[in-house]
């Protein structure tokens, strides 16, 4: 069962280089994915009159996440595991892939990834609004919640299956390919109701810049769960027993 493997870590791996190494991995690799991804946002609403909330707007979204999202992850992967996500470092936890210490030290640094992001697109827009994401008119905290859940698990599972498992063999090549493709697929599907985050990091950055965090709870319970719910599905399932020894936060 994961739920065995969990592990606390030791305050030692705060230190480590090796783990100094990852969160500055992680943090460059958020970075880059969302000033990509926010700025392909900022630059159609300047374009368009409609801005983002067109349906070329959700299409452009789709897009420039998952081409900067397949560059973040394989940027990362050989250092950090190229997580480029609170919620796929959450489901690496929970199967027991990474300590509580070192997915903490993975969060701080995505979230202050997706801050500085941010704030490079501001400065170099000269003041351009960074677009944080909202709940559709009619959509609900709930019904936002339950979409999140589905499409995050529908990532972590990706992340499970083509990154994780032992027997993933030559399919981990195209790991980064199939993660940013359910991530775009998933912003078609869900973006125009809550803006399809999948990833709270995505909702933080922008909330900071702009002071704007209504409803922002949604992007992290709901991506949490979802991303729980994946990694305990495929462990469980596809995974099975394994000897207690972690997987090392670079093999996947």
């Amino acid at each position: 069962m994961p739920v065995s493997r969990i592990a606390v870590g030791a305050p030692g791996e705060l230190s480590h280089p090796d783990t100094a190494k990852a969160a500055v991995s992680e943090f460059i690799s958020m970075l880059i994915f969302i000033f990509a991804g926010s700025g392909s946002g900022m630059a159609f609403s300047k374009l368009t009159a409609g801005g983002a909330t067109t349906p070329a707007g959700l299409i452009a979204a789709s897009l420039a996440y998952t081409l900067a999202l397949i560059v973040a992850v394989s940027v990362g992967a050989n250092i950090s595991g190229g997580h480029v996500n609170p919620a796929v470092t959450f489901g690496a936890f929970v199967g027991g892939n990474i300590t509580l210490f070192k997915a903490v030290v993975y969060w701080v640094a995505q979230l202050l990834g997706s801050v500085v992001a941010c704030l490079l697109l501001k400065i170099a827009t000269g003041g351009a609004a960074v677009g944080a994401l909202s709940l559709s008119a009619g959509v609900g905290a709930c019904n936002a919640v339950v979409f999140e859940i589905v499409m995050t698990f529908g990532l972590v599972y990706t992340v499970y299956a083509t990154a994780v498992d032992p027997k993933k063999g030559d399919l981990g090549i195209i790991a980064p390919i199939a993660i940013g493709f359910i991530v775009g697929a998933n912003i078609l599907a869900g973006g125009a109701f809550d803006g399809a985050a999948m990833n709270p990091a995505v909702a933080f950055g922008p909330a900071v810049v702009t002071g704007v965090w209504e409803n922002h709870w949604v992007y992290w319970l709901g991506s949490f769960v979802g991303a729980a719910i994946a990694a305990l599905v495929y462990d469980i399932i596809f995974i099975g027993q394994r000897p207690h020894d972690q997987l090392l936060t670079t093999d996947y």
